[in-house]
Formats: C-alpha cells, structure tokens, sequence
C-alpha cells in the first residue's frame, strides 16, 4: 500500500507501480476485448471478399477453360452455347440438390 511520501523514500515508485497495475488491469478487461473482436472482424471480411474472388475467378477459368476444349472438335460459335449448356446444366443440378436438402427431415 502507498505509505507517507515524507517518510518513505520508495513512494514515488510505489505509486507509479499500483497506478500501472491498475491501467494494466483496466485495459485487460476492456481495450483486449474489443481490439481483438474487431481484428476477428476485419480478417473475416477480408477472408470472404478473397473467397468471392476467388469464386469468381474460378467460374470464369472453368467457362474459358471449356471454351477451349470444345473448340477442339467443335466450331467457335457452337462449342461457346454447348459450354454454357454443360455449365447451366452442372448448376441446375447442384442447385437442385441444395434445394432438396434445405429443409431437415422430420421424424414420421
């Protein structure tokens, strides 16, 4: 505990430690928190504007990518709409069987 400042030669420093315990404890209760939740924030946005990109960076090299392949024995014109067609088709039937599995089964 602080003691008599006249007295005690040590009371400047004993001040400055229960001052700085204090400031330490109040910051661990309540700057921490907070700064970490915002750091987890932030880095989860940052993590699904990457995931977006990546997305859609994907589909565009898969539609180019099947482009190409079918130009191998198809015209330009015609290996263009039957790539869409395999994709379109792909996309329905994944989304057709999220469809069925957006609901949970209820117990008969």
């Amino acid at each position: 505990m602080i003691s008599n400042p006249f007295t005690d030669p040590r009371w400047a420093k004993k001040t400055v430690a229960l001052i700085d315990r204090w400031v330490d404890f109040i910051s661990d209760k309540t700057t921490r928190p907070v700064a970490n939740l915002v750091r987890g924030i932030v880095f989860g946005l940052i993590a699904v504007v990457a995931a977006i990109t990546i997305l859609v960076l994907a589909l565009v090299g898969l539609t180019r990518g099947l482009n190409e392949l079918l130009d191998i024995w198809l015209s330009r014109e015609n290996a263009v709409w039957v790539s869409y067609f395999i994709l379109s088709f792909i996309f329905i039937g994944v989304g057709s069987l999220m469809m069925r599995k957006r609901h949970a089964k209820q117990p008969r």
